[in-house]
């Protein structure tokens, strides 16, 4: 396979992946979007943010993450704090509830994949573990510059 096929089926089958995705998410909790359930678990391992740090973060507008920050706040799965060291700025924190939902949902992800995986030898489990961290940590284009 030539380096431009090999591009092309990547982009297909992560497109793919991408969608499934959504569609399970939807699944695992009815009313947790893939999205939502990023931003829950980046709140978890973050032990709290501001609402601009997710936009930055996941590369989401602002109006994107409001909505979504909205709809959790609503469902009382995240709770908006005052920062002890600037009052003017409230960060976003998981509530019981939230860790609850999160963790059963991720739970449920995590069975899913073992499942999908099973049958894949650890060497190639290893290697699409490393692929997918390298592709994931590309930093994207460099800016325009002088």
């Amino acid at each position: 396979m030539e380096a431009a096929d090999a591009v092309e089926t990547i982009q297909r089958e992560m497109t793919s992946f991408a969608r499934r995705a959504r569609a399970s998410a939807g699944r695992l909790h009815p009313e947790l979007s893939l999205v939502s359930y990023t931003l829950l678990g980046h709140l978890e391992e973050s032990d709290g943010c501001r609402a601009t740090d997710l936009a930055a973060h996941y590369a989401l507008d602002k109006s994107t993450v409001s909505r979504q920050v909205a709809a959790l706040e609503r469902a009382d799965l995240i709770a908006r704090r005052q920062d002890p060291e600037d009052h003017r700025v409230q960060v976003l924190h998981l509530t019981e509830a939230g860790r609850r939902i999160l963790a059963q949902v991720t739970e449920s992800r995590r069975a899913a994949f073992h499942e999908r995986l099973a049958a894949w030898p650890a060497a190639d489990l290893e290697r699409f573990a490393e692929y997918l961290v390298r592709y994931n940590a590309w930093p994207g284009p460099a800016p325009d510059g002088d």
